[in-house]
């Protein structure tokens, strides 16, 4: 694999949904066909392993290693693989950065800690303490609605300066304040929202972590493709034509939705974990009807 500086893990990653078998224990080798899936026929650049997509908050830590030495050993020599390590518990989160590192990933996602509230200071010496007991390159996870505090902007111009902090996955829908860190930044920026892909794209993002990119990963990279040789209207209409799945994946918790969606493609998805609960039949149904408004069929392989 050849490695862009301006795209660190390319430009289409996804947080893949973590396969379960029907009595709630990890599917192996559910886990390594569906990483082979979204890589050789979704054509993703990179996909993120136990991030709150795959139920990072009810899978063991033996269970996150597990997986991502399953997915590095599936997939590895063709996609980045990114482990998500992010806890609101520095020295849990370090545990976890340095296991990933052993198992082979390639990069670490490390969100926010969320519910304690740390301020600023706390942000800057959490993510600095990860960085600096790694050598693999790292992605903030900047989501303030789910983790109750942002990483402020003078906050990420700081972590930027240490070299292991390379991109942020940004979910926090300041248009202004994103354009004021890529001004200042040489930070690849990933939209963590999918309908966001496009506006951010045009402030100098590179790409998406994306939920609803399980089902539509070829179309959203040619958006970004399109935009970058500067398509505007042709990025522009494919961003249209996926916009019922870019927002309708989150008519409920998302991984319920993309373990719907995978079932009815016959790709190992199993049940959600508790307190998730998985999709009801007018959920399933309303997922079809919001695939096919993006031309996208959920039929049966």
């Amino acid at each position: 694999m050849t490695h862009d500086l301006a795209r660190p893990f390319g430009r289409l990653v996804t947080a893949m949904a973590t396969p379960f078998r029907a009595d709630g224990s990890l599917d192996v080798d559910g886990a390594a066909r569906l990483a082979t899936w979204l890589v050789d026929e979704q054509d993703h650049d990179a996909l993120v392993i136990s991030g709150t997509g795959g139920e990072s908050p009810t899978t063991s830590d033996a269970e996150k290693e597990t997986l991502l030495r399953v997915v590095v050993e599936a997939v590895g020599d063709r996609a980045r693989i990114i482990a998500g390590v992010g806890t609101n518990n520095t020295a849990h989160t370090v545990e976890l950065s340095r296991a990933a590192e052993k198992a082979g990933a390639h990069g670490l996602l490390v969100v926010t800690p969320y519910y304690n509230k740390p301020p600023q200071a706390g942000l800057i010496r959490h993510f600095t303490t990860v960085a600096d007991a790694v050598g693999l390159p790292i992605m903030l996870y900047d989501i303030p609605h789910r983790a109750g505090v942002p990483i402020a902007t003078e906050t990420l111009v700081r972590l930027a300066e240490h070299p292991g902090i390379v991109a942020v996955k940004d979910a926090k829908g300041d248009l202004a304040g994103s354009a004021d860190v890529l001004r200042r930044t040489d930070l690849a920026y990933y939209s963590g929202e999918d309908a966001a892909v496009l506006p951010l794209l045009s402030i100098g993002a590179v790409g998406v972590v994306g939920t609803s990119t399980h089902f539509i990963g070829p179309q959203t990279k040619a958006m970004i493709e399109a935009y970058e040789r500067g398509d505007n209207a042709g990025a522009l209409a494919l961003h249209r034509q996926l916009l019922p799945l870019f927002t309708g994946i989150f008519r409920t918790q998302g991984t319920i939705l993309v373990k719907a969606g995978l079932r009815l493609l016959g790709l190992p998805a199993g049940p959600v974990r508790s307190p998730l609960v998985d999709a009801t039949e007018a959920e399933t149904n309303q997922l079809l009807e919001d695939a096919a408004a993006a031309g996208q069929h959920l039929g049966t392989n």
